[in-house]
């Protein structure tokens, strides 16, 4: 039986559901010897400022039960070289190109935006607003629906490509802040970005990061990634990207079924550089077994 896996997000048609996560997948380059990028979606390259960060002092990973934390720090190349060096050879890959924005003020994001607006190869920008902002104290936007409703706009305005607003699940109330992006003139959602963690060493009683607080992803935070994004599913008219903690097809179905569009597969890539094309072709024969022809027909099909 011929299985469509094809997902249209309104602004953008993935030839699968599966996309590499940010920040996970680096600039998508190094993943060649292990994948076929025209057997997944897309990729989603790593966080870029306007110029390059050498991210936080080690040790800036540590693994916990179920699940990573890391403080890299958005380390990065910077615009510039990522455009010079980088971009040219994504340009030849057969898949979606989505570019994480990121910013240490709303200045720096739009500076992004404009510099990245006159290449070419990029499909969508995905604009994280989970960065501390330098101006405010280390307040991240995402943390509060004016701040956040007010930077996509900012984005919006700036460019010409869809914006993709990536959330903090470091909130009270996720669906404000998921409306709030949806007013600001987001294309679409994704989420959830790590959760805030620490980890301590109990032989010398000090943090295990150098900075010590970082992000916990993995599969320890799919229920409450996967119930924030039914949340937000079922309360924006934008499509929603969801992650966090997707290791199988079965992981990638649920947040399929409980409303999301796509999904992004993030640790799983540091465990098997493969996951993402495995996962995708899992999916497939997921479908062939439950006589499914389409994929999108396990969209938003909960039964509550």
């Amino acid at each position: 039986m011929m299985i469509d896996l094809s997902v249209d997000l309104g602004f953008l048609k993935l030839r699968n559901p599966v996309l590499a996560a940010s920040g996970t997948f680096g600039y998508g380059l190094e993943f060649a010897p292990f994948i076929d990028f025209d057997k997944i979606g897309g990729i989603v390259v790593k966080g870029l400022y306007f110029g390059p960060r050498e991210g936080n002092p080690p040790p800036r990973l540590v693994e916990t039960t179920g699940g990573l934390i890391n403080a890299i720090g958005l380390q990065g190349v910077g615009v510039e070289k990522f455009s010079e060096e980088v971009l040219p050879k994504l340009r030849e890959l057969d898949t979606a190109v989505i570019v994480n924005i990121c910013g240490a003020s709303d200045e720096e994001y739009i500076q992004v935006i404009e510099y990245l607006d006159r290449q070419e190869g990029v499909d969508a920008y995905e604009l994280n607003i989970s960065c501390p902002n330098v101006e405010k104290n280390g307040f991240c936007p995402a943390l509060d629906p004016d701040t956040t409703g007010a930077l996509v706009k900012q984005a919006k305005a700036a460019g010409r490509r869809p914006i993709i607003a990536k959330l903090s699940p470091n909130v009270t109330n996720i669906v404000e802040i998921a409306r709030a992006a949806e007013d600001g003139g987001a294309d679409g959602i994704s989420l959830i970005n790590t959760l805030l963690a620490m980890a301590v060493d109990v032989e010398t009683r000090r943090p295990k990061l150098a900075n010590i607080f970082g992000g916990l992803s993995g599969p320890a935070i799919k229920p409450i990634a996967l119930r924030m994004t039914y949340q937000v599913a079922t309360a924006v008219n934008i499509p929603v990207i969801g992650m966090g903690g997707i290791m199988t097809a079965a992981d990638a179905i649920e947040f399929l079924i409980v409303g999301a569009k796509a999904v992004q597969v993030g640790t799983a890539n540091f465990i098997d550089p493969a996951s993402t094309m495995r996962i995708a072709g899992e999916m497939k024969d997921f479908c062939e077994r439950k006589g499914i022809k389409k994929i999108t027909e396990l969209i938003g099909t909960i039964k509550i």
